[in-house]
């Protein structure tokens, strides 16, 4: 047989092998598909007797294909043992003794402009015989490449997928909060709500249980994103459903904390605060759970208090270590302020927090304000002083006026 019908006989078989590769990307075959093609395609048609492929990902180089190899090769390798000079075509690869690529004599890389996607070692049948490693070379590229498409595409897909979970958690949440906040003669409330991201992890409400009966909370989960907005939505059916059936706070307060422990098994926690006012009795009960106290202004005396007396955070022990009602009696016209720390935390550019002394001084000097032009003012210098950095955390502040 002369040189030049080997040369063709060669050709010929590299061109069957380029074909069953495409054919089957453009079909769009499965990875593992791919990788079968790929291997039986290098043993029938190529000089290759033994062969493992080596596919970069983002810690190293993930084994893909192996066969004919005898010797105890490693399914990883880390990118730190991975010594490549592209310049002298030389690869060094550090192991541990137990590993040995030593009867694969041919290494064939595989790079997209200056990375390496992959590594290709390899053992010839017929020394004799040549191996083209330009065409094996660019045949393991097809490969590679089309593997880095899938994943591409995978990540997109899962992308788009997360965007319209975030997308769906994101109009729920806007469920759980009151559609209309009051402006009556009794009582007019204000809240403006900044979240962190898409789905956040902060929850108020207001719920009018009789005409003279007034529900109002603020809380704050522990963690932002996707995980705290369900806890969320799960803390506000526990709670609206308790409400519905009884008022008294503390029996409320261990049932929620019983079934946030429950839930999370004390890996999350939630800071509440859950005020009731009777218009007839003129009493205002209250608990905070760890929460930031909101801000009790007593229009008569000209004078502002916190709110402190309740309980520790919720979810963080199946029983509450104690628990105290907090009352306010003969209150007639007054203003209640409650937010959450992102309010207090915001940095301005000189990383500074607005801080509650700042909070406070505010209030101080705006006692009796309506709510409505409390917050305009307010988030005016709050906002001056912010300066447009970036916020670190949900920001919520809910001011009620009850006359």
């Amino acid at each position: 047989m002369t040189t030049e019908t080997l040369k063709y006989q060669r050709k010929e078989l590299e061109l069957k092998a380029l074909l069953e590769i495409t054919q089957a990307i453009n079909e769009n075959k499965t990875e593992a598909v791919l990788l079968n093609i790929f291997k039986f395609t290098c043993l029938v048609h190529l000089n290759i007797k033994a062969l493992v492929l080596y596919v970069a990902n983002q810690d190293g180089f993930e084994e893909r294909v192996v066969h004919g190899v005898k010797a105890n090769i490693p399914k990883f390798i880390p990118n730190s043992d991975v010594e490549d000079n592209r310049a002298i075509g030389k690869l060094n690869l550090v192991m541990p003794r137990e590993f040995s690529f030593s009867e694969l004599d041919i290494y064939v890389p595989v790079y997209h402009k200056d990375k390496m996607l992959a590594i290709l070692l390899l053992k010839t049948k017929d020394g004799e015989r040549d191996l083209d490693l330009d065409f094996t070379q660019a045949l393991t590229n097809i490969l590679v490449v089309a593997l880095e498409n899938k994943r591409f595409a995978r990540r997109q897909l899962e992308q788009e997928r997360l965007k319209k979970e975030v997308e769906i958690a994101s109009s729920v949440q806007r469920m759980l909060f009151p559609f209309q906040l009051p402006e009556t003669d009794k009582l007019k409330a204000k809240v403006t709500y900044f979240p962190h991201s898409r789905v956040g992890g902060d929850y108020y409400d207001l719920i009018q249980k009789s005409e003279d009966e007034v529900f109002f909370c603020i809380a704050d989960v522990s963690g932002k994103g996707m995980p705290a907005a369900l806890l969320m939505s799960n803390f506000q059916a526990a709670l609206r459903t308790l409400l519905r059936s009884s008022s008294d706070l503390k029996m409320i307060a261990e049932q929620l904390n019983f079934t946030i422990f429950e839930n999370t098994h004390g890996e999350r926690f939630i800071t509440f605060f859950l005020g009731y006012y009777n218009y007839k009795t003129r009493t205002l009960k209250y608990i905070n759970a760890g929460h930031n106290p909101p801000v009790l202004c007593w229009e008569d005396k000209k004078a502002t208090e916190q709110l402190e007396a309740g309980t520790t955070i919720l979810g963080a022990f199946e029983k509450l270590p104690f628990l105290e009602e907090g009352e306010r009696k003969e209150l007639k016209g007054f203003t209640l302020h409650l937010y959450t720390d992102g309010l207090t935390e915001a940095l301005n550019p000189q990383q500074e927090e607005f801080g509650e002394k700042r909070l406070l001084e505010y209030i101080g000097r705006n006692l009796c304000k309506d709510p409505m032009g409390f917050h305009n003012d307010f988030f005016e210098k709050w906002n001056a002083f912010t300066d447009e950095v970036p916020k670190r955390d949900d920001i919520t502040l809910m001011s009620l006026r009850f006359n």
